[in-house]
């Protein structure tokens, strides 16, 4: 039995493979498969087009040419235009580092906030456990259409009250998550053996909790990446989200523009 510890010592003291090292080994298995590889050239292409976007699109988004207004699709203008004369692939491909930065902006703050609370839940004691359950509960009876338009009446349409209403509506599901995860993992023997070793709060829950339960947290953040930019545009679309932005010094014929505007009935 006294030559059993120096055995288990040297076997713990080996290093296990890095952290990069796994993430690339699965991220070769992924793209071996066909379906994995086309995922992943699509994903890098979105991307890509949002990097790039301003170089990417042939003409500005928010340039007015009345005189091509509802022009269909041609090889000057690959998606036509609409009903101002904007060129609508440049105001798809604009819109897509749009979305993007609103979506990963969002999920960003959502995981920021809903980590430690759900940590807390977790770990903390049972009334404080209940109190934030009581919280997420009651963030997810929130119907989305009517808390954004009680926010836009208070804060004003714009990007900021879109990450806001995204925010509040994934926060309560991270933090679910996060809190199951955390349950499951402080009952296993090497949180026990911490805490019987008095370790200190913050080295159970930064270093013992947090590398465990990050995981399933960004995939499920991943996976809302779509349902986050669907969300953006109905908002956006009820004109409770991003606002159109017109170059009012870009239109091409003031003249036309005026016989273009609505008629006041008498």
């Amino acid at each position: 039995m006294a030559l059993a510890a120096p055995d288990i010592l040297s076997r713990a003291a080996v290093p296990e493979p890095g952290r990069l090292s796994r993430i690339a080994a699965t991220l070769r298995q992924v793209v071996s498969t066909p379906l994995g590889a086309i995922g992943c050239a699509l994903v890098a292409l979105i991307v890509l087009i949002a990097l790039f976007a301003p170089w990417i699109a042939p003409y500005s988004p928010t340039v007015i040419s009345v005189k091509q207004r509802l022009a269909d699709p041609s090889l000057n203008h690959l998606l036509g235009t609409d009903q101002l004369g904007r060129d609508l692939f440049s105001r798809v491909i604009l819109g897509t580092r749009t979305a993007m930065t609103v979506a990963l902006v969002s999920l960003a703050v959502a995981v920021a906030v809903a980590l430690p609370l759900g940590l807390i839940a977790g770990y903390g004691p049972r009334w404080l456990d209940a109190c934030l359950i009581l919280v997420f509960d009651s963030l997810s009876s929130l119907p989305m259409i009517m808390f954004g338009l009680a926010m836009v009446v208070l804060l004003g349409p714009g990007v900021p009250t879109v990450i806001f209403v995204i925010v509040i509506y994934s926060v309560p599901s991270y933090g679910r998550l996060i809190r199951t995860q955390t349950l499951s993992i402080k009952a296993r023997d090497f949180i026990k053996a911490e805490q019987a070793m008095n370790a200190g709060l913050g080295r159970i829950l930064f270093v013992h909790l947090l590398p465990n339960v990050i995981g399933p947290l960004l995939i499920l953040a991943c996976l809302d990446l779509s349902t986050v930019i669907t969300l953006e545009a109905g908002l956006s679309f009820l004109g409770l989200g991003v606002k159109p932005r017109i170059r009012a010094g870009a239109i091409s014929s003031p003249t036309a523009f005026r016989s273009f505007a609505p008629r006041r009935c008498r």
